[in-house]
């Protein structure tokens, strides 16, 4: 999905993305390490931890990420409030640049320790995309 996206993208290449807990715990790191190489901007976070710790899931995603060189890796970000990491990555984007939120798709939730909280990726990212293009910098490049 991601060398698909650098293909079409003009600009830059901001990808969210988690994993899943209690899941194959053998793609985390790969996953990192994918995100790291392929995007400008990874912000690695929190995806229906379940019952692991959110932290500890993270933590294995970013040591992939960490076996990319410096130089052919992006900015690697780690937040695991998926709302502040949906956010995050909005307000970097400009113009011209693709964001991707990967993982939940049309889920509605967010499955930590059994308890599945209303979460929905879709109303998330619109309120952020409200909120950047109200801030004084979003109206400062769309006025030119």
């Amino acid at each position: 999905m991601l060398r698909s996206l650098r293909r079409v993208t003009e600009g830059r290449v901001h990808v969210v993305l988690g994993c899943g807990g209690a899941r194959d715990t053998t793609k985390r790191g790969p996953m990192g390490a994918a995100a790291a190489r392929l995007a400008d901007t990874a912000v690695l976070t929190s995806d229906n931890p379940r019952s692991e710790d959110p932290l500890a899931i993270l933590a294995a995603m970013l040591a992939g990420a960490a076996e990319v060189p410096v130089h052919e890796r992006g900015d690697v970000l780690v937040d695991a409030d998926r709302a502040a990491a949906i956010a995050a990555v909005v307000a970097r984007a400009e113009p011209g640049d693709t964001v991707l939120i990967a993982g939940k798709g049309h889920e509605q939730g967010q499955d930590v320790n059994g308890v599945v909280r209303p979460f929905d990726d879709r109303e998330v990212l619109k309120e952020a995309i409200r909120k950047a293009a109200a801030t004084p910098a979003a109206q400062q490049k769309s006025v030119g």
